[in-house]
């Protein structure tokens, strides 16, 4: 049954809800192997899924476990989710930003997927956060103040963490039919009125052509219609890293910046911006340009910053233990000349290199390496200017300074 079910799915017909049940819950139970669904989702990855297929899939993913009830909360309750990104720490900065303007956020996270960085990664850089909180703590939390990002709880879709895993190292990620699976059954399960999906596209991102991002997009709302929830989707560009930092303390230091109100007038902040504001509009029911209003006044009086903390204090971190390597490596300019690309998919690659995201599934993260950017895309530099600075731990990957950087 198991090797009819694959080679089935491999001449790329339809596979029903039964027949995915049964082979899905299989290998949660443990009765097909790592290498039975490894050839599942390969042949899922080549040859795609219907609508139904789609549909069928989620509700297997979700009906694997528990489903959070916050119906005894007032108002909307919104989350985000974004399709991953190199730089991408938007959760860190919208969150905030959307509790401080009265909106409720419950935010369930992941860990990172090929070279992309996961929230739940960024945050297990400030020593002490917790990121396994229960169903209890989860809804206590968000009864307490307002907002909650966690990781998937051991009850919540634990179908998708398990698949998860196996797909970041079995060069299925980018599958539209999985990602949409594993993006709405996380955020259904965990108890969201709307959702707010960032889909990134280009050479830094799980999905490189933007008509892929379209069908991402199309296919997640019409999920959302399936199980009625109000999904909206924003595309964004993700050919250069989204603001200066890459890895994951770093990258927390930088989103705390941009609450702060330090950083400003970059791509990173005006999408954080955009998104947030999406978010404040489907809480609150007023209109965009009014929740945008609302979004620069809690980074203007710092509210969303104070909202920040206090989401760390509740999940027991301590922002000032936060920690970036010591050694430092300054990537210089060769020449003078005008950026005219950064390429964002071999930052990712060095970022991983340097042990800030995962090569094999067992491998563990190093919090404190990094990158930091000193230039953007359209600045000018001269001879010798600093263009990054890499933080490391182990020995200094070599760095191909052509491949990353394109100058006029």
């Amino acid at each position: 049954m198991i090797l009819d079910l694959i080679n089935k799915k491999r001449l790329g017909k339809e596979l029903s809800y039964q027949e995915l049940d049964y082979f899905f819950n299989g290998y949660l139970n443990g009765d097909v192997a790592d290498y039975q669904m490894s050839a599942m989702l390969m042949a899922i990855c080549i040859n795609g899924m219907s609508d139904e297929e789609t549909f069928a899939l989620t509700k297997v993913f979700i009906d694997s476990g528990d489903i959070l009830d916050f119906s005894d909360l007032p108002g909307v309750k919104v989350d985000k989710h974004s399709t991953g990104g190199i730089g991408d720490k938007t959760t860190l900065v919208i969150v905030p930003i959307v509790a401080a303007c009265g909106g409720t956020v419950v935010k369930m996270s992941g860990r990172g997927l090929g070279y992309t960085g996961g929230t739940i990664d960024k945050l297990e850089s400030i020593p002490g956060f917790r990121v396994d909180l229960s169903d209890e703590e989860i809804i206590k939390q968000v009864h307490d103040i307002g907002l909650v990002v966690t990781g998937q709880t051991a009850d919540l879709v634990p179908m998708d963490k398990v698949i998860y895993s196996l797909r970041d190292v079995t060069s299925t990620v980018s599958s539209i039919p999985l990602i949409a699976s594993s993006i709405m059954s996380k955020k259904i399960a965990g108890g969201a009125d709307k959702i707010i999906i960032d889909i990134k596209v280009g050479n830094g991102a799980l999905l490189t052509r933007r008509d892929d991002a379209k069908k991402l997009s199309d296919l997640m709302i019409r999920i959302g219609k399936y199980y009625n929830r109000e999904v909206r989707t924003i595309i964004s560009d993700m050919n250069t890293p989204l603001g200066y930092a890459i890895g994951n303390s770093v990258e927390v230091l930088e989103a705390m910046d941009v609450l702060k109100g330090i950083e400003k007038n970059n791509t990173f902040v005006d999408l954080c911006y955009e998104l947030a504001s999406n978010m404040v509009s489907m809480c609150l029911d007023i209109p965009i340009s009014d929740a945008l209003k609302k979004v620069k006044k809690s980074i203007q009086d710092l509210s969303a910053y104070h909202k920040f903390e206090e989401m760390v204090h509740a999940q027991k971190g301590d922002l000032s233990k936060i920690k970036v390597s010591s050694k430092e490596y300054i990537l210089k300019a060769p020449y003078s000349g005008v950026i005219k690309k950064i390429n964002a998919l071999e930052l990712g690659k060095l970022s991983q290199s340097l042990g800030a995201g995962k090569v094999e599934i067992q491998d563990k993260i190093d919090y404190t390496v990094g990158i930091r950017l000193h230039k953007q895309v359209g600045d000018f530099v001269k001879e010798g200017d600093a263009l990054a600075t890499i933080f490391y731990n182990k020995s200094l990957p070599s760095i191909d300074f052509n491949n990353i950087y394109k100058f006029d």
